[in-house]
């Protein structure tokens, strides 16, 4: 199971479109409470078009980071063992819009840490490093437009996380389950198991829109470090050597 989206390109295309739409909000006298974090752009005005086709790209793109990631691991096990390629893959956005009929007529779904669920449909509902992840298959419930949870879901932010999460305790989770991972310090921690929910309480709370197909248990964890954060750690490892 692999996971990467559009990156920066896809979070400046939002922030683009969000400040345009809270423009829009403003000036056109359609006031939404800024704490609804609601605003909207018109689908048929220029900005609305701009967005939809950027969005789509951003899409694109985050898949082919996918699929490169997923020939790299095919390569690899390749190489060590009789594996002649993979026979299925799911792949499950878990940011985007969608034109929909529901309730007998089209709209526009924004799923936002959310993934159709359609009848039949397979999905992914990841839990965190340290617990179960599962395969699951949409029951198409017509009262959440037939989607459901994209994963665990975080109780803790990144930077919360990485200060209020015990590193012993993070670490001794995954070892004493055998998994092969790479915590070392607080700033491995944001991602760490303690900053999400409970994935069997999200499963419970879903049974309505999913059953579950396949629980899967975690042996590794490979996880990518963004050049920002990349360029931290090894400026305060020159610090340490220079000490």
């Amino acid at each position: 199971m692999l996971h990467s989206g559009s990156r920066n390109l896809g979070k400046q295309v939002a922030d683009h479109y969000i400040f345009l739409a809270e423009q829009f909000n403003v000036k056109g006298g359609h006031i939404v409470p800024p704490s609804w974090e609601l605003a909207y752009l018109p689908v048929d005005s220029d900005e609305g078009q701009a967005y939809l086709r950027e969005m789509n790209f951003c899409l694109a793109f985050a898949l082919a980071n996918r699929q490169a990631m997923l020939d790299r691991i095919g390569e690899i096990l390749a190489d060590k063992t009789p594996f002649t390629g993979f026979v299925e893959t799911i792949n499950k956005n878990h940011n985007d819009a969608k034109l929909e009929e529901h309730f007998r007529e089209m709209v526009w779904v924004h799923r936002k840490g959310a993934t159709p669920a359609n009848l039949g449909e397979k999905g992914i509902i990841p839990g965190s490093q340290g617990t179960t992840s599962y395969i699951v298959e949409g029951l198409g419930n017509e009262d959440s437009f037939r989607s459901c949870s994209h994963g665990a879901g975080r109780k803790m932010g990144r930077n919360q996380a990485m200060k209020k999460l015990d590193l012993e305790a993070e670490i001794k989770l995954m070892d004493d389950q055998d998994i092969v991972h790479g915590i070392r310090n607080q700033e491995d921690l944001d991602e760490a198991s303690g900053a999400y929910k409970d994935i069997s309480d999200v499963l419970n709370n879903e049974a309505d829109l999913v059953k579950v197909l396949v629980e899967l248990r975690t042996t590794a964890v490979l996880k990518g470090e963004s050049q920002r954060r990349k360029k931290k750690k090894d400026a305060k490892q020159q610090d340490q050597d220079a000490d």
